[in-house]
């Protein structure tokens, strides 16, 4: 496929080991050492210091990448990046253990009032950075651009479609030969933000019967793996497999992708530009420098696809060290770059954009 070389030159094993720690250092002095900065903030050479972060593994390839372009030029900067998921991330930022935390959903619940416990002198905020297509991938041999409908998706997925050849596919899909193949759904094992948002997806369009959420629910059954990378493998290894798991590593491990029905009922193909007509028609949720995002998944916009995830840079606005703001600020300010959005599009992901793309780099202004 078109990225797979470049994604497999910075694939989350290796491009994340800038240093080995991870957020294995859980003293909480080990989110910054040795800070100093000696020019801007941003790409312009100078930053010098580490800094943990963690959290979601649908943005790990878009961090690979953004820590190898902004260590060129500022070569004393070490970001140690875990791709926990997104649940572990937040726990981790609450916790004091990173400086900020990767998550493909906003904070909610009792999460927001937590992580302004930890930011002590300010709130946290939900910065938007990362917007990820989510792919249905699949494996299925001698059918290629299959077409499902969020009804028929929440059917499968909720195990209640388990054939290949059930009337409610073979419907949308008239011109395929559908083998009697069982169907074999593969969910997330671990808390998600990916599981957060398919569901979210499914709830407002397909009827899905739970509740949205990070965890998958134990009563649709099927089978997890860990991590989107776990999901990728498990699809490519196994016939009759399907899943949902972020374009980037559905174009690097060459997997089979469906289109999917949106509000209109038009099956789009899922390509960054369409995810991003999506993205577009968001509603920002939060306030001030919080620019939690509402997502219209049931968009009747042409051409749009309609799921897709947010990850957001979750951080103090005011609150971390002076080094570690100084080191935060410097790397959001580049990824929020003209030059740092252009290179998520040659990974998969859909840069932000307009009105959207300003109130991010504003959010990034205001950490101190």
């Amino acid at each position: 496929m078109k990225y797979a070389g470049r994604l497999a030159a910075v694939a989350v094993a290796g491009a994340l080991s800038l240093a080995a720690c991870g957020t294995d250092d859980n003293t909480g002095s080990g989110s910054t050492t040795s800070a100093t900065a000696n020019a801007p903030a941003g790409n312009d050479a100078g930053l010098s210091g580490t800094i943990q972060a963690a959290g979601s593994s649908a943005q790990a390839n878009a961090i690979s990448e953004w820590t190898k372009n902004f260590t060129a030029t500022n070569s004393g900067f070490t970001l140690n990046y875990q791709p926990s998921g997104s649940g572990a991330g937040v726990q981790a930022f609450i916790q004091g253990t990173v400086a900020f935390a990767g998550s493909d959903s906003a904070l909610k619940d009792d999460e927001p009032a937590q992580a302004d416990a930890r930011c002590k002198t300010g709130k946290a905020i939900n910065i938007p950075m990362v917007t990820g297509p989510v792919a249905v991938v699949y494996k299925l041999e001698g059918v290629e651009g299959l077409q499902l409908s969020p009804k028929t998706l929440s059917g499968i997925f909720n195990s209640k479609i388990t054939k290949w050849d059930d009337p409610a596919i073979k419907a949308e899909n008239p011109d395929a030969t559908l083998p009697a193949t069982p169907i074999q759904a593969f969910h997330r094992s671990d808390e998600s933000g990916t599981s957060d948002n398919f569901t979210k997806f499914l709830e407002a369009t397909g009827g899905w019967p739970y509740e949205a959420a990070k965890a998958w629910p134990a009563e649709a059954k099927g089978q997890g793996a860990k991590g989107s990378d776990g999901i990728a493998s498990s699809v490519k290894d196994t016939e009759g497999a399907i899943s949902y798991v972020e374009l980037s590593y559905a174009e690097n491990s060459s997997l089979q992708t469906a289109k999917v029905a949106n509000g209109a009922g038009e099956y789009v193909e899922l390509t960054p530009e369409s995810a991003a007509k999506t993205v577009e028609t968001a509603e920002i949720q939060g306030t001030g420098n919080d620019l939690s995002l509402s997502i219209d998944y049931a968009t009747k916009t042409p051409g749009a696809y309609p799921i897709v995830l947010v990850t957001y840079e979750i951080t103090c606005e005011k609150g971390l060290s002076a080094e570690e703001s100084k080191l935060v600020k410097g790397f959001l300010t580049y990824t929020a770059s003209d030059e740092g959005q252009a290179a998520l599009q040659e990974l998969g992901y859909a840069p932000l954009s307009g009105t959207l793309l300003t109130k991010v780099r504003s959010a990034v202004e205001a950490i101190s």
